[in-house]
């Protein structure tokens, strides 16, 4: 099938555009997705309490201190993504993203002590002072990436 063949809709330079980037755009968003994976599952790895078994056991705050986890990763992940301009530079900002976040989180969990047992015992005040730390590192490294 030829040029001339084709429906002007797919000829058009809107369309090819979108036929071009599209691929691009997948590549980023696998890459950036699995290093918000692979940070969540590096972060439960790190903490003293089970999240998974908590949440299955219906704890709600350990499903909020993962919720934030996410989140936390989320954000920074997304301003990295945004500030690159190929995969490779997606992988660097971001395996130094998530370092940096899953430190900032270990600190304040550090920080915030006796926390694993309030997690663990359900306690949702702890959870959330819990998730407002996180997301207020996430924030700043976040901002932090923009320069």
């Amino acid at each position: 099938m030829d040029a001339s063949t084709l429906p002007p809709v797919l000829d058009s330079a809107e369309f090819q555009a979108f036929a071009s980037g599209f691929p691009t755009m997948i590549a980023h968003l696998a890459v950036t997705l699995g290093l918000m994976l692979g940070g969540a599952l590096a972060y439960v790895w790190m903490t003293p309490w089970k999240e998974i078994t908590l949440i299955r056991q219906g704890n709600a705050a350990a499903a909020l201190a993962l919720a934030g986890v996410l989140v936390g990763l989320a954000i920074p992940l997304a301003v990295s993504l945004n500030v690159s301009t190929s995969v490779r530079d997606i992988l660097i900002w971001g395996v130094a993203t998530v370092a940096l976040q899953l430190l900032a989180f270990r600190l304040v969990d550090m920080l915030l002590t006796g926390l694993p047992q309030r997690i663990q015992q359900g306690e949702v005040s702890a959870a959330i002072l819990l998730v407002g730390a996180k997301l207020s590192t996430a924030l700043i490294l976040a901002a932090a990436l923009t320069g």
